[in-house]
């Protein structure tokens, strides 16, 4: 939805950066047990924080190696985005197969995140919790940029005005650039995230996550931000509640909300409207 919202480029291909994060999360928990079976919160969150920046780095550099040779030459043309960009996921899932293995690896989680925590008469998963608190502070991190920043001012005027913008002397293509990139990152961030809750590694996880992914942004509304935030809770509510009243009708669940929200408002709940 970042990508979309400030590039008006439709990238299926973040299954690819999220499946190649988790796998570089792994290697790097693997090569680490010490950190990762310590009983010390710090040396757990040393190996996880470790992981993440690892992965993340790997799907900033894939999505600008994306950027540069698949998506630069279609820009403005939204099937062929489509299109090209599951191709590219595709190709990027066959040499995770290819250097990590076809069969599925387990990738265990910091020792001090197991379990639960009682809360007001629930119990909580520890890991849940840490996965609420970093991706508030993503969230709040990208807000503050956009809105309270001087980079974040050029990105929002590129979006308006970008021949303007680059009359004015600034080079709002290398911006976009690191638009793509940052969003490819935090793609990856969320495959290790993901990857640690599954527990297992397989080469096409990615690609599983790109239905939900795309049922949220349409619910939210595409490239609102805000929109994907909301429509990724209602997601989230939606399948948990409806998983426990009725099983069998689960799988459906967010396809049939998807469709009541656009029956509703055909353009999402909080739609971009450019002027």
């Amino acid at each position: 939805t970042l990508i979309f919202g400030l590039m008006d480029v439709l990238n299926f291909g973040h299954g690819a950066f999220s499946g190649l994060s988790a796998y570089l999360a792994y290697t790097i928990l693997s090569s680490s047990p010490d950190l990762v079976h310590s009983p010390s919160l710090a040396n757990n969150m040393m190996a996880l924080g470790l992981a993440i920046g690892v992965a993340a780095i790997g799907a900033g550099l894939l999505g600008l190696l994306f950027e540069q040779l698949i998506i630069r030459g279609v820009y403005g043309d939204h099937l062929k985005q489509i299109l090209i960009t599951m191709g590219g996921m595709i190709v990027v899932e066959q040499i995770i197969t290819m250097v990590w293995g076809a069969n599925e690896l387990q990738i265990d989680m910091p020792a001090t995140l197991k379990g639960a925590v009682a809360m007001g008469g629930a119990s909580i998963e520890k890991y849940r919790i840490v996965v609420i608190a970093f991706g508030t502070l993503l969230l709040g991190a990208i807000l503050l940029v956009l809105m309270k920043t001087r980079i974040g001012l050029l990105i929002r005027a590129g979006v308006e005005d970008a021949e303007m913008v680059e009359a004015l002397g600034f080079r709002i293509r290398r911006i976009f650039v690191g638009v793509f990139v940052t969003g490819s990152a935090l793609a990856g961030f969320g495959g290790v995230m993901w990857a640690l809750y599954r527990g297992s590694l397989a080469s096409n996880m990615g690609s599983e996550l790109m239905i939900m992914v795309f049922i949220v942004i349409v619910i939210g509304g595409l490239g609102s931000i805000g929109g994907c935030f909301v429509g990724a809770v209602l997601v989230a509510v939606t399948s948990n509640y409806v998983a426990f009243l009725a099983p069998r009708v689960a799988i459906a669940s967010t396809i049939v909300l998807m469709m009541a929200v656009l029956f509703w408002r055909p353009n999402g709940l909080f739609p971009v409207v450019k002027k």
